[in-house]
């Protein structure tokens, strides 16, 4: 699966003042992505704030992305949940035309075992033909798919292809790298070590911080798979403070903050999220302007 070797972005749901989705805004930060390098866009993601839109507006969403890619970047739907059922019953009934692969987040809350995460990706992958990239992030769903079982599922369904590792955990990544198939993708989900990941022998990324500042993330990446790593670290370490700055207050509050400099968007998030405080934007917009003045 090279489509997703390489800089994906998890694409925010910009909102207008009233909080309503912008479809002008979503138009143009898909077109940011393709014109500055990105190699694959994620839909509907938790960047997104998919769990604060209608049904409604996630189709909107979707074909809104669909359209203005129109067939230029792979595209990844987020489709998972904690109620196993509900994402197969979705996955069997949902229109997925125009979408590459899906993204499917551990289950969240419930805190099942390494045995009950086993099962429900067992019921996602017979639930569809499509291929599956797995999503651990223990920091939003209070348990952690560990690498044996991750390996597991990466040998028994042909159609689980990878995993965006969210861990920020350098040494399970590693064990990932080692232990899954040569061609399962370990992707990171973390946007500070992605670069060590991508050298340890990591497919790329799923980034937040690559959708604000793709081409220089997208590049950073690039020389990390050809191993020119003193010209990649160089670019991580350019970008180092606005990865610690975007995640100060929560994602994606941030990275809207970046697209509002760039006048893509507006910052608006939906509650329980609020918007980023004058202080953190005063400082992202600082560096910002530092980097065009370098």
């Amino acid at each position: 699966m090279q489509k997703f070797v390489g800089t994906g972005v998890a694409l925010v749901t910009p909102f207008t003042p009233e909080s309503e989705v912008d479809e002008i805004a979503l138009r143009k930060i898909v077109r940011y992505q393709i014109e500055n390098g990105i190699d694959y866009l994620v839909v509907l993601g938790t960047t997104a704030e998919s769990a604060t839109l209608t049904l409604e507006e996630k189709e909107r969403v979707k074909q809104i992305v669909i359209d203005e890619n129109n067939g230029e970047l792979p595209l990844v739907l987020g489709v998972g949940g904690n109620n196993t059922q509900q994402v197969v019953d979705q996955l069997q009934n949902d229109n997925l035309t125009g979408f590459d692969a899906l993204l499917s987040v551990s289950p969240f809350y419930n805190k099942p075992t390494q045995e009950g995460i086993y099962q429900h990706f067992k019921q996602v992958a017979q639930a569809t033909k499509m291929p599956i990239i797995l999503y651990n992030v223990p920091g939003r769903t209070a348990s952690n798919m560990l690498p044996h079982t991750v390996a597991r599922l990466a040998s028994d369904f042909e159609n689980i292809i990878g995993i965006k590792e969210a861990a920020g955990d350098l040494v399970q990544a590693m064990q990932l790298i080692d232990n899954c198939p040569k061609d399962f993708l370990v992707i990171s989900g973390d946007d500070m070590i992605t670069l060590p990941m991508v050298l340890a022998g990591g497919a790329g990324v799923i980034s937040v911080i690559g959708e604000g500042f793709p081409e220089d993330f997208s590049r950073m990446v690039a020389l990390g798979l050809d191993r020119k790593v003193d010209e990649a670290y160089e670019l991580h370490y350019k970008l180092a403070p606005a990865i610690d700055m975007i995640f100060e207050e929560g994602n994606p509050a941030g990275i809207k903050v970046v697209f509002q400099k760039l006048g893509l968007s507006t910052a608006v998030v939906r509650l329980p999220l609020v918007e980023a405080s004058a202080n953190l934007k005063y400082r992202i917009h600082e560096f910002m302007d530092s980097l065009a003045n370098a």
